[in-house]
């Protein structure tokens, strides 16, 4: 005689639903109580810069581009609410912020870097490269860096899943759609186009923070189905 039970997925699981309503209360915040300077990341070398950043800019958005947090928050929803089915609360928010941090980590290794090599190139006189450095090193915010990790997650564990993703005409497996988007922030963060405000090494650390995660934990317990 069999023990298994069949448990209805959770369309909308505590900790998705909690991290959603935690962003939507920041960003009321930031909207009615100007704290967006004190809580996004800046960089190690700026005198804002303040450890506590590294944490709270996971849930802080533009406040100027609503579409900014409504991507994110719709993008924890669809893929977030089958991982923290498959994986349980707890696990699924450890993987949340372990990305968000790796995000966080990327993006100011990036930054620690771009600011020397800022200095440098003011010190030789250069003020040309000095500015196309100065314009990469402005502060970063946004859960997109935890909601990369997701994607990437989801990718590896449902690979061919098939999606519609907008303004393409036909459905893209979700392996090759986490490595489109990975491709973008690789070429956008190497190429650091004037005007591009996107924290793209942010969005690559999580994605790979997110990957190496779900890598060990599916070594680790074989006997699992994902």
């Amino acid at each position: 005689m069999s023990d298994f039970k069949y448990t209805r997925p959770d369309s909308f699981p505590p900790i998705v639903k909690n991290l959603i309503i935690i962003n939507v209360l920041v960003f009321v915040a930031q909207l009615t109580l100007n704290i967006t300077d004190k809580i996004m990341l800046y960089p190690i070398q700026h005198e804002a810069f303040r450890p506590y950043q590294i944490a709270t800019h996971m849930f802080a958005h533009a406040p100027n581009m609503f579409f900014h947090i409504v991507f994110n928050m719709f993008a924890l929803w669809m893929f977030g609410r089958v991982l923290e089915n498959v994986w349980g609360p707890q696990r699924f928010l450890i993987f949340y912020f372990a990305c968000g941090i790796g995000a966080a980590a990327c993006h100011l290794a990036v930054q620690y870097f771009a600011w020397e090599n800022m200095e440098a190139a003011f010190a030789a006189g250069n003020m040309a490269k000095a500015q196309s450095y100065a314009g990469s090193l402005g502060p970063a915010l946004g859960a997109s860096g935890a909601v990369m990790g997701i994607f990437a997650a989801f990718a590896y564990l449902f690979p061919n899943t098939e999606m519609f993703i907008m303004f393409i005409p036909f459905p893209i497996k979700a392996k090759w759609a986490v490595l489109g988007l990975a491709a973008i922030d690789l070429f956008g963060g190497v190429a650091n186009v004037s005007g591009d405000n996107v924290a793209h090494f942010a969005h690559l650390g999580g994605a790979v923070t997110g990957f190496i995660i779900v890598l060990i934990w599916n070594k680790m317990n074989k006997k699992r189905f994902y």
